[in-house]
Formats: structure tokens, C-alpha cells, sequence
């Protein structure tokens, strides 16, 4: 099997005409010297695993970030690198194979050979086994030739996606001294580069020479944090995904009888179907994140579909496109809890056929209500991650399933009066990620090799290459390194029934954030998604012409290049030493002093979740008016205030967070009228508020008032953020479609009922569970 790595591939006239393109580099990477910046030393994102991870990582925590410079940069502190000795490297595949990941290779290849000819590059077959098993191939010229700008993982192959145990690590460790490696670059997602941190601090305590460096490369796209935008691979997949999808609305508007209800790969994270979603068009996604969030049961789920069926109905549209997250199903509250059970039981030794007798009652109801392929399937083995193999769940046909029943029982009810409800189902994954890269893809794989050099160059550990501000021209990309350290969190939870809470720390998957700006614009156009069949078709990968230079939406549409901003802050704290210095003026050393006092007492409350007298507030550059403010006149009045209404500190703490802009409100203007309203008129339990604190922000009269007495005269009762948010016209045709559904609704979000219905015997088995 091995002699099959490296081999010539056999090209296609396209893929010979993509193998010769040469990406771009940016200015601060051509030729042969090493320019390096090193900031400030780095912390936690969350302050409260600082002291873990700092523990579990003493020599590799901690450390600066670096930023790449362009020969015109005028840094005074800068390290310029002109010699270069030979270097050998080793890179690994680690993870599901996505594409550019060949491209990274190239890239890494290039920049070895030239800063120095003589240096060599390994790769390490068959992913991390070969690593354990020091099978290498030398990467050459010859070698790359068929392999450039290609898709897949074939050149070294790929098996477990794991350096973790003990003897793996010395495994690992083993054969970078027996090959002699300068480096190690291991290409992969949150899993690998958190192994990879665990290596580097290994290796860096061990005193072994190797350095190791981490890419990121998923086609998941959950790799992103302040230091990293988007994944090598994410941007094809959901070019590649959202072409079928369209293909499917097209399909579905020429028939004008089917349902197609389509699972995207991508993991536990929603980010591939958001994309595809914000490219595509289709009618409806359903993203865990809002599931998580609004403790969605299956139940809610399948009466929230058919709902849309039934309003399309009525505008006599009997088809539809509605896409699904593969992790949509460990998102659901009740069946993450019955796939917890079931993994305890599964750890425990227990076998697949005496799992339903050992479940706890309420769990094997719900695991007897199932279809028989969703029983099989939630009964598979967990992943490296101890999470469900979410690949193998046909979640697609667990939701159409549901919603086909639901709708056969309104038919005969005769509230529902259109077409018999019919539905097709897809699973789109494995077409997408052996697909070709796209010319994003191939660009930013290859300059992110060329930063691995860079770093290697600069002698650093521990380290993930870095690009920032994609969304503009290759030129203009910011190229530097973070510790993979800075990424991590620790967060805390329970395995199986009575276990007690653990806590490691770990490169954790990021969520599609509900108050981004790409969400937001999901939020602004799903109704006219879902009613008015504005399906778009962004075509095939294009590599030239039209749609060539096209990105993400979600990446253009983001506001982010993060070291950017930290080289800006370093350039204005550098101004203010220049005109702050001895000798200056009293007027404007007073100045200095007084401005520079308010932003530090203002940016401490607002960001040390540990102190008692802070608040928390993840996203600082939204509440830049804030820092006018005083702490004792204006902060701690309102917690105070909050806490004589009712709530505790740490619920008024939470409500700032969740919406700083309380801090903007009269007490006696704005809070407690609508707060009088709320509890007296409206008569609604204040654990909403600590939900949804923005209640405030809407108009009492013209808003909160009307709409209360619209949902009071139809006897519906709706969650703050749906009654308040959306628009009139959305806001009327839900409060319409609320009053013909056969189900009723459910008053209080942070409660939620298992319904299980059997069509069977008719029977009905619910039970309250605390969110």
C-alpha cells in the first residue's frame, strides 16, 4: 500500500491546466530574508482557564505573537533573519481530508528550497500511523508535479487523526530525533492542532530540537478564533455544496411535488450550512446553534417544518429545499441526553442489544419511539472526541420521517388542505471534499506553508500558522503566528450518568455566533427564503473569469483581521509615549493620565469575568461608547438596580453581558416602565428578561405594547426574541400561522417538553425536564 503514495496521478486536460497555476505570495513573504515582530505576550480568550492551561502548559504558554514584515516596514525591534541553514522537515495529515491540503505542502516545499536548496522535506505516510511507524517519502519537485492545486490526500494518506496517548506522543517524539527533524507540521482541524500544542509542549520539555508547528486545515470550518478567519478546504466545500443545493431548488421548482430534505457535512458546528445557505437560497436551515439555544425538541422541530409547509401550501407551493447541519442531532436537548446514556453504557462495556433495557425510563421511551435505522445508528461507537459519529446518522430521514407523520395527521384533520406531503433525501459530504480546490483554497494553502518556513526560520514552538484580512487581495493579507496555547479553553462536562464534570484544556470547535453579522443577515432575508423561492445558483468552481475571486460570504461579511487591530493598538500606545513624555506639558500629561485611566478601569470591568465588580463582556469593540462612562455612577447603580427588582448579581452580570447597551438606559425613563409592563400587563416570568435582555431596547408604545395585545387577542403566546424582533409582516404571518397549527405552543423557552406521539395506539408520553 505504501509504494502507492507520491505516485504521478493521471490528469485530466483541467487538472493539468490547474497544476500549472502559481499562487501569489504577499509582499512580506518574497525572498530570502526573514522579517519578524514580536508583540506582547499572549493570554486565554477566556480568563477563567488561564490558570489551567497555564499549568498544563508552562513552557509554551504565554508566549508572543509574531507578525511577518514586508522589507519597507520600518520596525525598530524587528528580527532580520538572512542565513538559513539546511532544514529537515516532517509534515503529517491529520483529520479528514480536505482540499488544499496538498497545497500547503507545496507551499512549505517552495520555501525550503528557497532559502536553502539543501534543505529536505518528509512526508510522513499514511497520517499519524506512518509518523509512529516512521514511514516517510522525501517530497521533491518531481513528486509535487501531479499533485499541485489537485484535491484529496492521496500524495501522503491519512488513517487516525490522533497523537494523544502517552505512547503515541513518545512514539512521535521517537521519530522526530531518529530522522533528525528541525520541524514538525502537522496539517489539520481543532483536534490535531490541540494535539499538536500537547506535542510541542512535550517536545519543548523533553528538550528535544524539534519544532512543531499546526495549519489550519478543515473542511468544517470550525477552526476560527480572533487569530484565524477560515480553514483550508471550507471555502471549496461549500462552493462545491452549494452548487448541488441549487441544482436540487431547480430541481424541486420544475417538479413542484417534492421536499428535499439535505444534510451538509461539517461536524458538530453549523458553519458549512450557514454558508451554503447564504449562497444557495434554499427555503429553510435549521442550524444547531439556534436549536441549542432555544432548547428545541424534536417535536418543536418537526412542527416548526411543518409549519413552513403548510404556509407554503397555502401560496400553493407544494416543494421545498431545507437543509440540515450534520450536528444538528447532538444539538437536540433530549437526544444529546439519550446519546450521553447510551456512550456511558457503550464505555461501560455494555452491548448494543441490552442498551435499551439499561437505559434510564424516560430515555428508553425515547429510544423506542425512533425508526429502527435511527436506533442502529445512535447505537454506533463515539468518536475520538466522545462525540456521535454524526456522519453515519441519517438525521435527514429522522426529520422528513417525522414531519411526513405529522402531516398525513393534519390532512386528515383537515388542517392541512394541500398536496400529500412528499420528500427526498440527500446527504452531501463525501462528493464535496476530494473536489478540486478552489483558487482561494489554493492561494491560502500555499502562502500558509510558506508561513510555516517562516516560522521554523524564527525558532518558534508551539505555533499556528496565521493569515489575516482574507477578504481583501493576496497582497494585502497580514501573515504572522499565534501559540496554539492563546486558542485554547477549558471547558467543563459531564460523560455518562453520574459522572463528574471534567475539564481539559483543548482548541475547541467554534459555533456559528447567533449575534454575528452573518447570522444576522441570515435573519434578514429568511423570510423571503422561505416563501418566495429566490433560489440562486452560484454555478461549478470557477478558476478563471466570473466567480473566480468569489469568497465566502461568511468571510466577507465578518469584521475581522485581528492582527491587524493588535498592530494598530501597538501603533497608537507607541504614539502616546511619543508626545507623553518627560518634559511634556502638565495640561497633557493630565490628559493622558485621565483618558488612559477611564479606558483601563472601563476595559477591566467590562472583560475580568473573574472579579467580583466585573461584568464579562466577550465583545468589547461593539460597546465603545461605554468607555465615556463612569463605573460608580453609571455601572453600579444599574446592577443595583437590577438586583433590588429581583435578580441576582450574577443574572444582572449575565443580562449586561448578553446586551452591554443596558448600561445606556434611564432607570427611571426606560427600565422601570417597561419592566412594569412586563411583570404586571404581560405577566411573564422574569427568567425571560435574563434571556433576553434587548426586551429594553424596543419602544414600549409603539412596539412591546401592540404587539402584546395583537398575541393576547389570538391567544398565542411567543418567546420575546420572535414577538419583538421580527419584523410586522413576519411577526403577523407567524402570529396567523400559530393560530392554524394542530399543536400548540410552548410558552416558556427555557423549559422543554418531550412529546413522543405513537400513531400506533394514539398514546402520548410526555415529561418536563429542566433547560
Amino acid at each position: 500500500m505504501d509504494a502507492d503514495y507520491g505516485i504521478a496521478r493521471e490528469l485530466s486536460d483541467l487538472q493539468k491546466l490547474r497544476s500549472q497555476y502559481q499562487p501569489e505570495l504577499p509582499p512580506c513573504l518574497q525572498g530570502t530574508t526573514v522579517r519578524v515582530e514580536l508583540g506582547d505576550a499572549t493570554t486565554a480568550a477566556d480568563p477563567s482557564g488561564e490558570h489551567v492551561i497555564s499549568r498544563s502548559f508552562p513552557h509554551t504558554y504565554g508566549q508572543p505573537l509574531a507578525h511577518f514584515l514586508r522589507a519597507t516596514a520600518k520596525v525598530s525591534d524587528a528580527q532580520i533573519i538572512t542565513e538559513h541553514p539546511a532544514k529537515r522537515v516532517g509534515i503529517v495529515f491529520c483529520g479528514r481530508q480536505s482540499p488544499g491540503g496538498h497545497n500547503v505542502i507545496w507551499g512549505i516545499h517552495d520555501a525550503l528550497k528557497i532559502h536553502n536548496p539543501n534543505s529536505t522535506l518528509l512526508g510522513f505516510l499514511g497520517g499519524s500511523e506512518g509518523l509512529f511507524a516512521q514511514k516517510t517519502l522525501e517530497i521533491t519537485n518531481d513528486i509535487l508535479a501531479t499533485y499541485k492545486n489537485q484535491g484529496g490526500y492521496d500524495m501522503l494518506g491519512r488513517t487516525k487523526d490522533q497523537i494523544r496517548t502517552t505512547e503515541q506522543v513518545n512514539a512521535a517524539m521517537a521519530a522526530c530525533k531518529a530522522l533528525n527533524l528541525d520541524s514538525l507540521i502537522i496539517i489539520g482541524g481543532v483536534t490535531s492542532n490541540t494535539d499538536a500544542a500537547q506535542l510541542a509542549e512535550t517536545f519543548a520539555e523533553a528538550k528535544c530540537q524539534t519544532k512543531v508547528v499546526g495549519v489550519p486545515v478543515t473542511l468544517n470550518g470550525d477552526l476560527k478564533n480572533q487569530f484565524v478567519e477560515t480553514n483550508v478546504g471550507f471555502d471549496t466545500i461549500c462552493k462545491v455544496n452549494s452548487q448541488l443545493i441549487s441544482n436540487m431548488c431547480t430541481d424541486a421548482l420544475s417538479a413542484e411535488k417534492y421536499y428535499y430534505f439535505i444534510r451538509l457535512m461539517g461536524r458538530k458546528a453549523s458553519h458549512v450550512a450557514l454558508e451554503c445557505t447564504l449562497q444557495s437560497h434554499p427555503n429553510m436551515v435549521i442550524l444547531g446553534e439556534e436549536v441549542a439555544a432555544s432548547k428545541l425538541t424534536l417535536f418543536d422541530i418537526t412542527n416548526k417544518i411543518c409549519d413552513t409547509v403548510q404556509a407554503r401550501a397555502e401560496q400553493d407551493k407544494n416543494h421545498g429545499v431545507i437543509l440540515l447541519p450534520e450536528g444538528l442531532i447532538e444539538s437536540i436537548p433530549e437526544v444529546y441526553a439519550l446519546l450521553q446514556e447510551i456512550h456511558g453504557l457503550l464505555t461501560q462495556g455494555v452491548s448494543t442489544d441490552k442498551i435499551s433495557s439499561q437505559l434510564s425510563p424516560w430515555a428508553s421511551a425515547l429510544f423506542e419511539f425512533l425508526p429502527p435505522f435511527i436506533k442502529k445508528q445512535l447505537l454506533l461507537h463515539p468518536e475520538s472526541d466522545d462525540s456521535a459519529q454524526l456522519s453515519q446518522i441519517e438525521t435527514e430521514k429522522l426529520i422528513a420521517h417525522l414531519v411526513e407523520t405529522e402531516m398525513n395527521k393534519r390532512l386528515k384533520e383537515g388542517t392541512y388542505k394541500g398536496k400529500k406531503f412528499n420528500a427526498i433525501c440527500h446527504f452531501f459530504g463525501y462528493q464535496a471534499r476530494g473536489s478540486l480546490p478552489s483558487k482561494f483554497d489554493c492561494d491560502y494553502a500555499y502562502v500558509l506553508g510558506h508561513v510555516c518556513y517562516h516560522i521554523l526560520a524564527a525558532g518558534l514552538n508551539g505555533y499556528m500558522a496565521t493569515l489575516t484580512n482574507l477578504k481583501n487581495p493576496v497582497n494585502k493579507w497580514r501573515c504572522g503566528a499565534a501559540p496554539i496555547t492563546a486558542m485554547m479553553s477549558v471547558k467543563r462536562y459531564g460523560r455518562g450518568p453520574g459522572k463528574a464534570s471534567l475539564g481539559k484544556p483543548a482548541v475547541h470547535p467554534a459555533t456559528v455566533d447567533l449575534k454575528g453579522k452573518s447570522y444576522e443577515l441570515l435573519s434578514q432575508n429568511a423570510t423571503k427564503f422561505l416563501l418566495d423561492d429566490v433560489y440562486r445558483n452560484p454555478g461549478p468552481l470557477q478558476f478563471d473569469g466570473p466567480g473566480a475571486d468569489a469568497k465566502a460570504i461568511t468571510l466577507c461579511v465578518e469584521d475581522q483581521d485581528y492582527m491587524g487591530r493588535i498592530k494598530k493598538l501597538q501603533e497608537y500606545l507607541d504614539k502616546v509615549r511619543t508626545i507623553v513624555k518627560p518634559g511634556c506639558s502638565q495640561d497633557v500629561l493630565k490628559a493622558a493620565l485621565s483618558a488612559m485611566s477611564s479606558v483601563t478601569e472601563i476595559l477591566s470591568v467590562m472583560t475580568s469575568p473573574s472579579s467580583n465588580s466585573s461584568i464579562g463582556i466577550e465583545d468589547v469593540s461593539k460597546c465603545a461608547s461605554l468607555l465615556s462612562y463612569s463605573v460608580e455612577t453609571k455601572f453600579i447603580p444599574l446592577l443595583d438596580y437590577f438586583q433590588r427588582i429581583g435578580f441576582s448579581r450574577r443574572d444582572a452580570k449575565v443580562m449586561f453581558r448578553r446586551f452591554p447597551s443596558l448600561f445606556c438606559y434611564s432607570i427611571e425613563e426606560n427600565l422601570e416602565p417597561k419592566f412594569d409592563y412586563f411583570v404586571v400587563e404581560m405577566g411573564r416570568e422574569m427568567k425571560e428578561l435574563n434571556v433576553f435582555p434587548q426586551y429594553f431596547s424596543f419602544s414600549l408604545e409603539s412596539r412591546i405594547k401592540p404587539r402584546h395585545m395583537m398575541c393576547v387577542e389570538k391567544g398565542v403566546c411567543l418567546s420575546l426574541p420572535v414577538m419583538l424582533k421580527s419584523h410586522e409582516s413576519r411577526f403577523r404571518d407567524r402570529l396567523e400561522v400559530c393560530c392554524s397549527s394542530s399543536m400548540p405552543r410552548l410558552p416558556d423557552f427555557r423549559w422543554y417538553k418531550i412529546r413522543i406521539h405513537s400513531s400506533l395506539n394514539g398514546a402520548t408520553w410526555s415529561m418536563r425536564i429542566r433547560g
